[in-house]
């Protein structure tokens, strides 16, 4: 028999924005508590690794400054203040359970003087134009239906010559491995959602959110087509991830 649970939400490519804007919130204020703990063991811990060669791109010439966007429970907020101890750090998450885990995790390590944690919409940032030295966004843009908007208020508040960074998980195009991807998130990993999330639908979602999301080059011209330059790609474990990573113009230059 079919699992019920499989058809709580919606295929992401049927439904508008607004909808799909509510069933992440929805989501992602009812996974909190086992959020860390899955993200973990679903990628056999793969996720630790690709934050850490993003946080080893970044750089922090001008203003010592660090955006996370869409933060969650704010891992990569955190890498970056122990990776960079002279820098602040400001993350921003539109789901207010996220952020009150975050901030415990903060407060946990340490280090609630160098990291804000705020509740922010991605697509209208509450900062000023060229602020940050580096603007990223880990696991979170496939979830915002509107990637053109997001990116460029990214780019709106990265100072010229700064980076944005998307750290994203993407359909593997490899054609060996593509299948058995395939397997894995469509029936391994609801089947460990199913043991240890109290919203296993929510796994459902995340696979058919990785699968609906663009190709490498696509995301990458899209990138270019906000206006940012010299955009990179490093695919990582056998490119299920990608980072991107995006110049903002510096002033006069085209």
């Amino acid at each position: 028999m079919e699992n019920p649970t499989k058809h709580k939400y919606p295929p992401v490519n049927t439904v508008s924005d607004q909808e799909r804007v509510a069933i992440v919130k929805d989501i992602f204020s009812t996974i909190t508590g086992k959020y860390d703990f899955l993200n973990h063991l679903l990628s056999l811990r793969r996720d630790i690794a690709w934050r850490r060669f993003a946080l080893s791109k970044m750089l922090f010439p001008r203003t010592g400054k660090f955006l996370d966007v869409a933060c969650g429970t704010g891992d990569l907020s955190v890498g970056a203040a122990l990776q960079y101890p002279s820098i602040q750090v400001t993350g921003i998450d539109f789901v207010a359970e996220m952020v009150r885990v975050g901030k415990n995790k903060v407060d946990k390590r340490g280090l609630t003087d160098r990291i804000t944690l705020l509740q922010a919409d991605a697509l209208k940032l509450p900062f000023n134009d060229n602020n940050f030295d580096v603007t990223a966004i880990a696991f979170g843009i496939r979830n915002i239906p509107d990637k053109i908007q997001a990116l460029k208020e990214m780019l709106r508040v990265t100072v010229p010559g700064g980076q944005v960074m998307i750290l994203e998980m993407t359909f593997i195009q490899n054609r060996l491995f593509k299948f058995l991807y395939y397997v894995y998130l469509n029936y391994l990993l609801p089947l460990f959602a199913r043991i240890f999330s109290t919203n296993p639908s929510a796994y459902y979602y995340l696979a058919d959110s990785i699968m609906n999301f663009p190709t490498p080059a696509a995301f990458a011209r899209l990138m270019s087509d906000t206006g940012m330059k010299n955009v990179k790609k490093y695919p990582l474990t056998f490119g299920i991830t990608y980072l991107h990573i995006g110049e903002k113009p510096k002033a006069g230059l085209p």
